[in-house]
């Protein structure tokens, strides 16, 4: 294992259940304090693909057939909640946290109604999956992003299902967060599943 990703390891295991108290925005808080002293950054809401549809080209004639408004658009895309960094090798994952809730104990069934964890699969389409991984350096057969889900979801029989066939292959790059907000698990992951895409 790489030195870097050994100091991240200790500090994550020094840094523990103390956690345990944070709430909304404990991923990025949880991350920003191990990652203090290191080689990685994580970078709230990043904006490198906030134009990506701008530009795209049309054929002729879709082009003649959609509505051309006179005002020009300057901003379509994606955004990420988070970026993580590490600026040693250059190399970053895109992460996306689904809070959503799910059919658990003292639940009706449609308690699981949400699509949040289906709108998280966008970037699996080819064409934000090329977008992303020239911009993170992280080549196939990784994907250059990390799914992590939280709340009801994590425990709801059909949503877990989906969500582990969705990711057939890809068991690194998705996570149930259950033990939210406390980030033991959490970074247990991280360095057992992500810190390897970012030190290559």
């Amino acid at each position: 294992m790489a030195s870097e990703h050994n100091r991240v390891r200790r500090k994550w295991q020094d840094y523990g259940g103390g956690a345990a108290a944070l709430a909304e925005n404990a991923f990025f808080v949880s991350f920003s304090e191990v990652f203090k002293d290191t080689d990685y950054n994580i970078v709230s809401k990043p904006k490198e693909f906030s134009k990506i549809y701008v530009n795209v080209r049309l054929n002729d004639r879709e082009a003649q057939e959609i509505y051309n408004p006179e005002v020009k658009i300057t901003r379509h895309g994606v955004s990420t909640d988070y970026k993580i960094i590490n600026r040693k090798s250059k190399k970053s994952i895109y992460v996306e946290v689904k809070r959503q809730d799910g059919w658990v104990e003292g639940k009706p069934r449609s308690a699981g109604r949400g699509n949040a964890h289906e709108r998280s699969c966008k970037f699996f389409t080819p064409g934000l999956l090329e977008i992303l991984r020239k911009e993170s350096g992280i080549l196939p057969p990784a994907l250059p992003f990390w799914t992590v889900f939280q709340g009801d979801i994590t425990r709801d029989p059909c949503r877990v299902r989906e969500i582990t066939c969705w990711y057939t292959g890809y068991d690194a790059h998705f996570f149930f967060w259950r033990s939210a907000p406390d980030p033991d698990s959490l970074f247990e992951h991280f360095d057992n599943c992500i810190a390897p895409l970012l030190e290559r």
